[in-house]
């Protein structure tokens, strides 16, 4: 039983055509599946990753068109990192967050690795990060037809920051639990406050790493447009997923059990600060039901959501249609 590092990133949207334009057009990475939230199959759940959407390079979003702002705090997933290849590739992004407006910080080195934060239109908190030293965990693939040069284009998730009430209570969850080890601490970026304490797993680098910071000067966060929903780790296999199942519950953690996502299997439950983490296992993928060169250009619905299509496809707003 390992955890590999990073599987994908849930976030909330309101306004889904906005969200594809953004992280397709300007990020440049692949819808790799449009497809509708489980739960909720009024609204769009949209996937973008790599050319395959290999595990660990999804970045994924749940439309909620009434969600309101985020009020930022304690006890959430508050920013998600974007791997690029080099340092060169942060000063390409920079020049291109300045043609499209994107709201920006400076390159700034953090744990050892040049970074540049970033928001994109619902002020979700994003930060790239570069590989040039980085070991461990390799990145994916861009895809062949992004508007961004392959030799600058996002490569995957990075490090995922924690921000909690009491870091004391999610260290031995990570470590005891999923098996992450220490890996250090660099300084954080508001005076004053405790190291960032920094974590990974498998095979290590930034593909694994999750970094907490402890915060006793701010209010528990209100999620909304803008927020993450919850981060997911890799596992291999389904049998290996069944074995967290028992683990997680042996460890007295309220759970969801084993679940069928279709194109994953997961797992679902709450560290001891509220923040929701998942295991899923790295198939069977996103070519289950869609040939790879295809992916994402229609309406991909599992198969007890099929008898339901057209009523679900008239329900749903067209993608390419940008709100003002």
């Amino acid at each position: 039983m390992l955890i590999k590092g990073l599987h994908h990133v849930s976030a909330l949207t309101a306004r889904a055509s906005n969200n594809y334009q953004f992280y397709t057009n300007v990020l440049g990475l692949r819808l790799i599946k449009k497809t509708v939230n489980q739960d909720d199959v009024s609204v769009y759940h949209l996937f973008y990753g790599d050319e395959k959407g290999n595990p660990g390079t999804e970045l994924t979003f749940f439309e909620i068109p009434m969600a309101g702002e985020t009020r930022e705090g304690v006890n959430s997933i508050s920013a998600t990192s974007l791997r690029v290849p080099s340092d060169a590739a942060l000063t390409y992004w920079l020049q291109r967050f300045d043609e499209y407006e994107v709201p920006h910080g400076e390159i700034t080195e953090r744990g050892g690795r040049l970074t540049l934060s970033f928001t994109d239109f619902e002020k979700q908190r994003l930060i790239l990060v570069s590989d040039e030293h980085n070991t461990g965990v390799p990145g994916g693939k861009p895809w062949d037809r992004s508007p961004v040069p392959a030799e600058f284009g996002i490569i995957g998730l990075g490090p995922i920051h924690l921000t909690v009430q009491d870091a004391s209570l999610t260290i031995p969850v990570l470590t005891d639990l999923l098996g992450f080890r220490s890996k250090g601490s660099y300084p954080a970026l508001v005076a004053g406050q405790p190291d960032i304490l920094v974590f990974e797993s498998g095979d290590g680098g930034s593909g694994t790493e999750v970094h907490v910071e402890e915060r006793n000067d701010l209010p528990i966060e209100r999620p909304g447009r803008g927020s993450v929903h919850h981060v997911a780790f890799r596992v291999d296999n389904e049998e290996e997923l069944k074995q967290w199942v028992d683990r997680v519950s042996n460890f007295k953690f309220p759970n969801s059990g084993f679940v069928d996502r279709f194109y994953f299997r997961s797992l679902y439950f709450r560290e001891a600060n509220g923040i929701l983490f998942e295991l899923a296992t790295d198939g069977p993928g996103f070519d289950t039901d869609e040939e790879l060169e295809f992916l994402g250009e229609s309406l991909a619905l599992p198969p007890f959501l099929e008898g339901r299509r057209k009523e679900i496809e008239a329900q749903l707003k067209p993608l390419d249609t940008v709100i003002r």
